[in-house]
């Protein structure tokens, strides 16, 4: 076996060593690409009170909503939380922080921790509750607002000759990444299948150790460099779950049939 082999016999040998106070960028986007053998993984190795970094925290029976649901998360940063009951229960009831984030933000926040830059300026959220502070982090249970978000630095830069102003948002690392591919080998490179490719390689870039689920594992050399979304460089851990994982859809929508319309 070379050195540079990643593979690791399970999922749960995989996220062993993720243990109560982690902090976890998880990749998908919805419910498409979640790495939901390794949250499943997670679940079952009772790991508690995890700052989770992630588009979505899933719906309330699969992804990250398993997690939530079994109280394990004490912190999510999000760009999208709409599709979770309990998610809201929790945030109203000060059970659980938020810290709302736009998602072309969060995208950047995760690459640029990945690429050990410290900050960035953007003009998303200038003049919003997003640089100004006031966002609810977290409730207290009786309407009221336990901690608010604080006022972020904002300054002017030209950009194409015109002058703007930027709101300085900090990078994120974590320390572990879980992320979903259609494709890995043995050396971690890996191939994302359309949408799940939106926030996993930023997602894995972030984590100090990033785990990886693929669905079909094959030899180094079998994929096409130039097909690579994310070089192995990122990743640590391969595991192989095979095409029959699940893989559930928020909400169809279908035209109804000529006979019925």
């Amino acid at each position: 076996m070379s050195g540079l082999d990643k593979v690791i016999g399970s999922a749960e040998e995989a996220v062993a060593d993720v243990t109560d106070g982690a902090t976890l960028a998880v990749g998908g986007f919805g419910l498409s690409g979640n790495p939901i053998a390794l949250i499943e993984a997670i679940l079952a190795n009772g790991a508690r009170e995890l700052t989770v970094v992630s588009n979505n925290c899933g719906t309330d029976s699969f992804g990250l909503g398993v997690l939530l649901g079994a109280g394990r998360i004490r912190k999510m940063i999000s760009s999208y939380v709409g599709e979770n009951k309990e998610f809201e229960r929790q945030f109203l009831s000060g059970e659980l922080e938020l810290e709302l984030t736009p998602q072309g933000t969060l995208a950047e926040k995760l690459r640029a921790g990945g690429s050990g830059i410290a900050a960035f300026w953007t003009q998303t959220g200038v003049g919003t509750q997003v640089a100004e502070g006031g966002l609810p982090r977290r409730y207290d249970g009786a309407g009221g607002i336990a901690v608010a978000s604080q006022p972020k630095e904002v300054r002017s830069f030209t950009v194409r000759g015109e002058e703007r102003e930027h709101v300085l948002e900090e990078a994120i690392a974590t320390d572990f990444a879980l992320v979903h591919a259609l494709r890995g080998d043995r050396h971690g490179n890996l191939v994302f299948n359309k949408s799940a490719r939106n926030f996993s390689p930023v997602a894995a870039m972030a984590g100090r150790i990033t785990i990886a689920q693929v669905e079909e594992l094959v030899e180094p050399g079998e994929i096409d460099p130039d097909a690579v979304h994310l070089p192995g460089v990122f990743v640590h851990r391969v595991v192989e779950v095979g095409h029959d994982i699940p893989k559930p859809i928020e909400k169809r929508t279908v035209r109804a049939s000529n006979q019925e319309a």
